[in-house]
């Protein structure tokens, strides 16, 4: 009897690489295993989207859609290749306004995809009607989602088999255009039973024609389980993903799930001893890059905090580089009681962000005590609506805060009357900085901001953590050093008259003594008073200079931190002394940015 073949898509070059490195990754280090994975014969992979699209722009130097041009064109034209778009925040965490999103569909075509796997947190199906229908539009297919999770313990009113049923009609009845249906569980935390009985009531709701997937992640530690359950219930198809990017806070991997299916009706379909070359070669090519441990460990903590693997390792990665990962177990603990507050939104990106950032905001400056710009808009309506009703309080105290009043208006209407986002914007932003208004670099600017004219200008950063290896022949010397500044850890490469950190180079002359000048320059005065940074961060906009009259409260600079924008602002009336910072530069907790007289 002929085995049902469950259908595969490979996950390790985006989810894999988001959930693992915090999809800080150099595409040339991985082009030998995707080389080698096509060649064993998978045909149907995850390429790009997701964080897959603003990381590289972020931390990696490199332009995306030159990335997914060279994924094509080594998968050849026939490979299913599929991109994660979160509907009307296409690939950011910002939502856009309707232009914006015909142009993700656009130019994600022109740049090779074939398939786009589309979910919106909130699973408000007004945030996936447009964007579905741009997909389709731009002759792409539409894999529409409902996403899932396990709510925190106690917690009850959503997410569950009728939540997800509800959800499904409702796209349905939308009318919406889609050639396939997931059921995407970012989290992991979703029990085996739930899995099995949404499956079941979608292959009874759903056309035959219309293939079913199932995707999770291990972090909680039941992906296999989770797996088994919805092949039983008939799903059509699942994600895998690959050593060393499997397991941990990933999917699982393909020779594990082949393992698990022994003895049983089903085949994934594949030549086990070729996935084994493709999984040798693909260590070979990352064997460099650092794997943070909380990346391949389960974690029995996340079903009360559900963070989702591909967030939980972008976030402490970015923690790292703000020398702060000492809070993280803090932070998670304090997500619990974001999550349960919030209106139950699918932890997935962006909301699971806006539940991280809150989490942060809540331990650094107390709780409640300063909204997150995410999570304050989820609960006054600005993203969309909430499963169910955030906690009342919560939203006075919101809008209080933020000065923003609660909104039942559709996403799409409040973006398309923004005169800050669309197109126009973002043309502007390009005309400013001397760049061409090329679609690709519009669509760049709308999704990356400023982030995006950094790299446009040359000015990207690369922040790739690898090992450091000695070279041989070197054991009484070093040309590798780990640098702190202001309590912040920098890795330095220095060769010759060159030293590089972070990725960038720069070229030095070390000459003997110090010129005696330091004894002119005067100190600060009584009245002047140090503005400091609350905490790590990058300076993104300075917005005021030197010898420049302020008034109370007035925006001096912004500092972006875990993906958040904080305003540092005139404590006091004054005049700026001095600037001790710059656009582009990065700071330490406390440091100094300006005094002012």
């Amino acid at each position: 009897m002929a085995k049902k073949k469950i259908n595969v898509m490979c996950t390790a070059f985006r989810d894999g690489f988001q959930s693992v490195f915090g999809a800080r990754v150099h595409m040339d280090d991985f082009v030998p295993a995707l080389e080698a994975a096509v060649n064993a014969g998978i045909t149907h992979f995850e390429s790009g989207g997701g964080a897959m699209f603003q990381s590289p722009f972020f931390y990696v130097n490199e332009n995306s859609f030159e990335n997914m041009d060279r994924f094509r064109e080594i998968a050849g034209p026939d490979i299913n290749l599929q991109t994660l778009a979160r509907g009307v925040n296409v690939v950011g965490l910002d939502s856009q306004s309707s232009d914006v999103i015909d142009l993700h569909a656009k130019m994600f075509k022109k740049h090779g995809v074939s398939t786009i796997r589309n979910f919106d947190a909130l699973n408000d199906v007004n945030n996936l009607d447009y964007s579905g229908r741009c997909i389709v539009d731009n002759g792409l297919k539409h894999e529409v989602v409902v996403t899932m999770m396990e709510l925190p313990p106690g917690c009850a009113g959503a997410h569950d088999v009728a939540f997800y049923e509800k959800t499904l009609r409702n796209i349905i009845d939308s009318g919406l255009p889609y050639s396939s249906v997931c059921f995407k569980d970012a989290s992991g935390t979703a029990i085996p039973k739930k899995v099995y009985e949404t499956i079941k009531m979608a292959k009874k709701i759903l056309p035959d024609d219309i293939p079913v997937r199932f995707h999770t992640h291990e972090t909680a530690g039941i992906s296999v389980h989770c797996y088994m359950a919805a092949i039983e219930a008939g799903v059509d198809g699942i994600d895998l993903s690959m050593v060393p990017v499997s397991g941990g806070t990933s999917q699982p991997d393909i020779l594990t799930m082949m393992h698990a299916l022994k003895g049983t009706e089903y085949d994934l379909g594949f030549d086990i001893n070729k996935i084994r070359e493709v999984e040798a070669v693909f260590k070979d090519c990352m064997k460099d890059y650092f794997i943070p441990p909380e990346a391949k460990s389960v974690s029995p903590v996340i079903p009360f905090s559900p963070m989702p693997g591909g967030a939980l390792t972008a976030n402490t990665q970015m923690l790292r580089d703000n020398d702060m990962l000492d809070k993280f177990p803090e932070i998670i603990m304090a997500m619990s009681e974001v999550v349960r507050r919030g209106g139950f939104g699918t932890s997935v990106t962006p909301v699971s962000q806006f539940y991280f950032q809150q989490a942060f905001n809540n331990v650094i400056f107390g709780p409640w005590v300063k909204f997150a710009e995410g999570y304050g808009k989820m609960i006054l309506g600005y993203f969309g609506k909430t499963p169910v009703q955030p906690d009342p309080e919560l939203v006075k105290l919101a809008s209080e805060k933020m000065e923003l009043q609660p909104t039942v208006q559709k996403v799409l209407e409040i973006n398309d009357n923004d005169p800050d986002k669309g197109i126009e914007p973002a043309k502007k932003l390009l005309k400013d900085n001397d760049l061409d208004k090329t679609e690709e670099n519009i669509f760049v600017v709308a999704a990356c901001k400023e982030k995006g004219i950094a790299f446009l200008k040359g000015e990207g950063k690369v922040r790739v953590r690898k090992v450091v290896r000695s070279k041989e022949g070197a054991k009484n010397r070093s040309d590798t050093f780990m640098v702190t500044v202001d309590g912040k850890k920098y890795p330095v490469i220095l060769k010759d008259d060159i030293i590089t950190v972070e990725g960038q180079k720069y070229k030095i002359k070390v000459e003997e003594g110090i010129p005696d000048t330091t004894k002119s320059v005067p100190g600060p005065s009584e009245d002047t008073l140090e503005i400091r940074t609350p905490f790590p961060g990058t300076v993104i906009r300075v917005l005021s200079a030197a010898n420049k009259r302020v008034l109370k409260n007035e925006i001096i600079m912004i500092i972006e931190a875990m993906k958040m924008e904080t305003e540092i602002k005139a404590p006091r009336n004054g005049v700026l002394v001095s600037m001790a910072v710059k656009a582009g530069d990065s700071v330490s907790a406390n440091q100094i940015l300006a005094r002012l007289g």
